[in-house]
C-alpha cells in the first residue's frame, strides 16, 4: 500500500519553545511551517498570541498566520481546510510540512483527519446555551440523546453536541487521516515552565502588549470578541476598560490564567500516546533531528 505524504507535528504548551524549535527543524530539513494557533490566524493579534516575527522565522515560510480579520468567524473546519491546502502545496513542491502550535484540537483536526461539517454555528443559540449551568445543559443533551457517552462535566463538549443537533449536524465523529505524521512534544517541568511563562509575559508587556490591545479596541474590535479570545486579550481589555482597576492585579491574574491554560494543554497532549516527548534539558534539537531522519527515511 502506498504510504501517505509525511508531516511533522511539533506541539507543546505556552512558553515551551515549540515555535523556535519548529522553525529550527523546518529550516534544517528544508520544510515550511503551518501555524496551529487559534488566535494567530487573526491580523493584528501579534504580541498577545505569541506570533513569530519575520526575523524569528529565519527565512522559513509560514502558513495560517494573518488569514482573517479580528471579529470574523473562523472555525476549526476553516483551519483544517486551509491547512490541507497549505500542506498539499508544500508537499507538491517537494518539501515537508511542519505543523507547529499549541491548539491541540486544531493540530488533531489535521493530523487525525477529522471529518467535519462546514455548517456555521447559530451564534444566537450558543449565547442562550452559555447562560445555563453545565448540569442543565447535560440534562438537555440527555433528553435529546439518552445514549450519549459525553462526560456530563465537560461543558464544552456538551454544548458542542447540543449545537450540532440544533444545526442539523448529527454525524458521528469520524476520521480519515491524509498524512503520515510524526508527533514531537515540547514541555518542561512545572517550576521551569511557570518561570518561562512569567518571563515571557514580562517581555511582551515591555514590547507593547497593552498598546496592541488598545489599538484593537480603538479600531472597533468588540469587547465580546476580545473576551472570547481569552488570556492576554481578555485580561488586558478588562484592565483598559477599568474592570480590573490595578495593573499589578491584572498581571498577577493573567499569569495564573496562562499557567492554568498550560496545564490544560498538557492534559490534552498527554492523551496522545504517539507523541515523542523531547528532553528540553538535554539536546531537544538533536533528539528531534534523529527522530525526523528515521521517520523520513522509513
Amino acid at each position: 500500500m502506498e504510504r501517505k505524504p509525511r508531516m511533522i507535528a511539533v506541539v507543546g504548551t505556552n512558553a515551551s519553545g515549540k515555535s523556535g524549535l519548529g522553525i529550527a527543524l523546518a529550516k534544517h530539513f528544508g520544510g515550511e511551517v503551518i501555524s496551529a494557533d487559534s488566535r494567530q490566524v487573526y491580523k493584528g493579534l501579534d504580541l498577545g498570541s505569541g506570533k513569530v516575527t519575520e526575523e524569528e522565522m529565519q527565512g522559513v515560510r509560514h502558513h495560517l498566520l494573518d488569514v482573517c480579520e479580528p471579529g470574523q468567524f473562523f472555525s476549526m473546519a476553516d483551519f483544517q481546510r486551509l491547512s490541507y491546502e497549505a500542506a498539499d502545496d508544500i508537499i507538491a513542491r517537494g518539501k515537508t510540512p511542519f505543523i507547529v502550535g499549541g491548539t491541540g484540537l486544531y493540530v488533531d483536526s489535521v493530523c487525525d483527519g477529522y471529518l467535519l461539517s462546514d455548517i456555521e454555528p447559530d451564534l444566537k443559540y450558543r449565547r442562550e446555551l452559555e447562560k445555563l449551568e453545565t448540569e442543565a445543559l447535560f440534562a438537555m443533551l440527555l433528553k435529546a440523546d439518552p445514549d450519549t457517552g459525553i462526560d456530563p462535566r465537560n461543558r464544552n463538549r456538551v454544548m458542542r453536541a447540543l449545537e450540532k443537533m440544533h444545526d442539523g449536524d448529527i454525524r458521528t465523529d469520524t476520521k480519515a487521516p491524509r498524512y503520515d505524521v510524526l508527533r514531537l512534544g515540547v514541555t518542561w517541568d512545572r517550576e521551569t515552565l511557570c518561570r518561562r511563562i512569567d518571563e515571557r509575559l514580562e517581555k511582551r508587556m515591555d514590547e507593547g502588549m497593552l498598546s496592541e490591545v488598545q489599538r484593537l479596541i480603538d479600531s472597533g474590535v468588540t469587547r465580546d470578541f476580545l473576551y472570547r479570545l481569552g488570556l492576554e486579550y481578555r485580561y488586558i481589555m478588562q484592565y483598559l476598560l477599568g474592570e480590573i482597576p490595578q495593573k499589578e492585579v491584572m498581571l498577577d491574574e493573567l499569569a495564573k490564567a496562562i499557567k492554568r491554560f498550560a496545564k490544560r494543554q498538557m492534559t490534552w497532549f498527554r492523551r496522545d500516546k504517539s507523541i515523542i516527548w523531547l528532553d528540553m534539558q538535554a539536546d531537544p534539537f538533536g533528539q528531534a533531528k534523529a527522530e525526523i531522519e528515521k521517520f523520513l527515511q522509513a
